[in-house]
């Protein structure tokens, strides 16, 4: 077995990031070769990587920045709380979040590498569960959240009108309501159907007279379906900050219109 200087173990860890027992190892069955030993290990982070990638990830973190033109959010995710506050996970997630950032969502498919090489040091399935950018034109106003102190649900809103104060709001009302859309034309109608005909089938209509169950029903539908949270139509929604109006009665006084949001949970 050849003699692997510790200078060679040391340049091989600090190049891969490994462990310094795996990169001796990866050194000594390569014969002392560098560049065969950092192939190794990569082919054996990624073997690791596909084992563990049907692990379920239920922690982890979610992050966002915001700049003058654009907002950018990342939601990366761990299997175990320990590791989503490991310093390299959060130095990973943050470089995702740079990168989305600067590229765009695109930008993740560049990390690939990385992930799997962090899997392999961590031991655990990592993966980006979620990546966008929204641009703001003027006239809008962007604002983010993310829930303390786990940071497992981020939100960004863009609203055209209104203020970052509104914004903020309005993020923190969709961390906690969960909306599906924006407003109720964004509904599928095979969506709206496919309920509708599970409530007229429940048994809270039986024996209610013919003429009166289309009417009923359409009352569920509004209360149930789309002003339910989680789920629902966000402008219809009780809002959290007064649950005696709605979002869309709370936007209009401050003159301002959701153009969309995104919004990413980590939590299992």
């Amino acid at each position: 077995m050849a003699d692997i200087p510790a200078r060679l173990v040391k340049q091989l860890r600090d190049e891969t990031g490994a462990g310094m027992m795996d990169c001796k190892r990866a050194l000594e069955e390569t014969g002392g070769d560098l560049e065969a030993a950092r192939r190794l290990l990569r082919e054996r982070g990624q073997a690791q990587a596909a084992k563990r990638a049907s692990r379920e990830t239920k922690e982890g973190k979610v992050g966002y920045r915001i700049s003058d033109d654009r907002a950018a959010i990342v939601a990366v995710a761990s299997e175990t709380e320990p590791v989503s506050n490991n310093d390299e996970f959060l130095a990973f997630a943050k470089e995702v979040l740079e990168a989305v950032d600067e590229r765009g969502p695109e930008a993740v498919a560049d990390l690939e590498q990385r992930r799997v090489d962090l899997v392999a040091r961590l031991g655990e399935n990592i993966v980006v569960v979620g990546a966008a950018r929204l641009e703001r034109d003027a006239g809008e106003t962007v604002a983010g959240y993310a829930h303390p102190p786990a940071n497992k649900i981020g939100v960004l809103v863009k609203l055209r009108g209104g203020s970052e104060e509104v914004a903020r709001r309005v993020a923190m009302h969709v961390a906690a309501a969960a909306p599906t859309w924006v407003r109720r034309e964004e509904v599928p109608a095979e969506k709206v159907e496919e309920e509708r005909q599970t409530l007229l089938r429940s048994d809270e209509l039986q024996g209610k007279p013919e003429a009166a169950r289309e009417k009923i029903v359409e009352g569920m539908l509004n209360k149930r379906f789309f002003a339910a949270y989680p789920g629902g139509v966000l402008l219809e929604q009780p809002w959290i900050h007064d649950s005696g109006t709605t979002v869309a009665k709370a936007l209009a006084t401050e003159r301002a219109e959701v153009v969309e949001f995104v919004r990413y949970s980590v939590a299992g």
